[in-house]
């Protein structure tokens, strides 16, 4: 037992000392390829904690190996712009002032009720609420709010062609109703790339390939 005590003791001070030299992004926003460190680096670290037969050596080696791997991608990375959209990618813009981009929001294998996920976690609740929306090379989601925001909760309808159902229901609109709504418009469901809807009846609605309007459609639920 002590020495496993031991080992661990090595190992954890082994680690925190690498997980400091490699700076503070190790432990906020990390980039792809810090990510894919990090995640190495506790498989490492758990071999020669969970064997005491494997020398502490070995884990040691190959711990401090992968800080040297990552110090040399660090300076690639800041030496040579192009090879940092090569290693971290770039951002993506996925809202514009003409709406959502569908072809970024598959380029990173999103969806909009993914899209619509992320501005609920910073803060905006409908999708012209800002001006400008974009993922950056780790993941976080940054935005170019409006002045002024709506202060209701929408619901999504329709989903690059899908209908939801549950959603109808709830914002109390018959397929007649939505039906209706579409045909004015001059389209079908599966030519919408997205419709919102809020319990005042205001609707955000895009067409594939078409900038968004704001619209109206009457609605009895309450939410």
């Amino acid at each position: 037992m002590a020495l496993i005590f031991i080992r661990t003791t090595i190992i954890f001070v082994t680690l925190l000392l690498c997980m400091r030299l490699m700076g503070k992004s190790q432990i906020g926003e990390m980039q792809p390829f810090e990510f894919v460190i990090t995640l190495l680096i506790a498989e490492l670290a758990c071999i020669p904690m969970a064997d005491s037969s494997i020398p502490l050596m070995y884990g040691i080696i190959s711990i401090v190996a992968i800080f040297i791997l990552h110090q040399v991608v660090w300076l690639l990375d800041l030496w040579f712009k192009p090879m940092k959209t090569v290693i971290c990618g770039k951002p993506s813009i996925v809202i514009t002032k003409e709406g959502i981009d569908s072809y970024q929001l598959r380029k990173n294998n999103l969806d909009v009720s993914d899209l619509i996920e992320s501005m609920r976690s910073a803060g905006y609740f409908n999708l012209d609420d800002v001006y400008y929306g974009l993922y950056e090379a780790n993941g976080s989601f940054s935005a170019l709010e409006k002045e002024q925001k709506t202060d209701t909760l929408p619901i999504l309808l329709i989903d690059n062609g899908r209908v939801d159902k549950q959603n109808m229901n709830i914002a109390g609109i018959t397929k007649d109703d939505l039906k209706n709504f579409l045909d004015e418009r001059e389209t079908k469901a599966r030519g919408v790339l997205v419709m919102t809807v809020d319990g005042n009846g205001r609707a955000y609605f895009q067409k594939k390939g078409k900038p968004y309007t704001i619209e109206h459609i009457k609605v009895n639920g309450t939410w």
